[in-house]
């Protein structure tokens, strides 16, 4: 063998280790590092006192990942005002128990949950390297029903969640009006735009604020994935902050740069973190979770571990 060949050898060898390492890395050790970003969000009238939210996403749950169900358990010691579920909490058919007793602690502390296509349809082996292409396709319906209904009895009447699919709420928090407005899962389609409007519009008609609190309304978005039409009717609904989950934030990345992926038509610089959505009706503060969990068949995180997200929404200045 020549010194050349010797030389690209050793390199492609180098390459190979370096691949595995990382693999090895993001399988075994970042995707449970499990951490919680914390960020200010200024969208509160002058004067108005602050709200803490949690925000969750993508739990993608398997009932044998008791590390993440009691990382989730001891986020309750944040004492959110708020916890916002942007969906996506199945990882497994037989996840129900392990999701209920993760989420149990956050019973009786107000919160809103708009699902992802995990929370109908349980997962399916595919090549893992396809996310990495461009967004997935769902050519077939999958043929693994979850028990979906169960999961909704469990976030509205055990801990009193309000459910946002192509739907609105109002609630009122440390003397805040809040609207709260959501759709389904828009990746397989399930959001209704129309019916969100509409729920928006009679929500609007028929509210009855308490006396007290301030006049101003802070309009909440909330999706699982966020395709540009959503955030675009979001904000021309009235939305000041929006919500979303389902890009893992890109679940593997080159440090320093954009996401690879989103797994949507979202631009790829905003898969992760705040950023601002606008349209020429206004504009809104755009969150979005890189999530908790990743696909049992897909268990790998690179530059991007799991996170919940903690917002403390603050008065805007002036």
């Amino acid at each position: 063998m020549t010194r050349s060949a010797r030389a690209s050898a050793t390199a492609l060898g180098l390459v190979a280790a370096a691949g595995v390492a990382a693999f090895a890395y993001g399988s075994l050790v970042e995707r449970r590092h499990f951490t919680v970003r914390q960020e200010l969000v200024p969208v509160l009238p002058p004067g108005a006192r602050s709200i803490t939210v949690l925000h969750l996403s993508d739990l993608h749950m398997a009932p044998w990942q008791t590390d993440k169900q009691e990382f989730v358990r001891s986020l309750v010691r944040y004492e959110p005002d708020l916890v916002v579920d942007t969906g996506d909490n199945f990882g497994h058919t037989d996840a129900i128990d392990a999701l209920e007793w993760a989420l149990e602690p956050f019973r009786g502390i107000p919160g809103v949950f708009a699902h992802g296509s995990n929370d109908y349809l349980g997962p399916v082996f595919k090549n893992p390297l396809a996310y990495l292409v461009g967004p997935s396709r769902l050519r077939k319906p999958r043929k693994i029903p979850l028990d979906t209904p169960r999961l909704n009895r469990f976030l509205t009447d055990q801990l009193g969640w309000l459910d946002l699919n192509n739907a609105a709420h109002a609630l009122e928090l440390r003397g805040s009006r809040l609207e709260l407005f959501g759709t389904g899962d828009a990746h397989q389609r399930r959001d209704d735009l129309a019916a969100m409007e509409d729920q928006v519009e009679e929500l609007r008609e028929n509210v009855e604020w308490s006396e007290g609190t301030d006049p101003e309304v802070v309009g909440i978005g909330v999706t699982h994935a966020p395709y540009r039409r959503i955030l675009d009717a979001f904000v021309d609904a009235g939305a000041d902050i929006i919500f979303a989950g389902h890009t893992h934030g890109g679940q593997v990345r080159i440090p320093g740069f954009p996401a690879l992926v989103t797994n949507s038509d979202l631009p790829r610089e905003q898969a992760q973190g705040l950023s601002t959505w606008s349209t020429v009706h206004g504009g809104a503060v755009l969150e979005v979770s890189a999530g908790i969990g990743t696909s049992i068949y897909a268990p790998v995180r690179f530059a991007v571990p799991p996170e919940a997200v903690l917002l403390t929404l603050v008065p805007r200045s002036g």
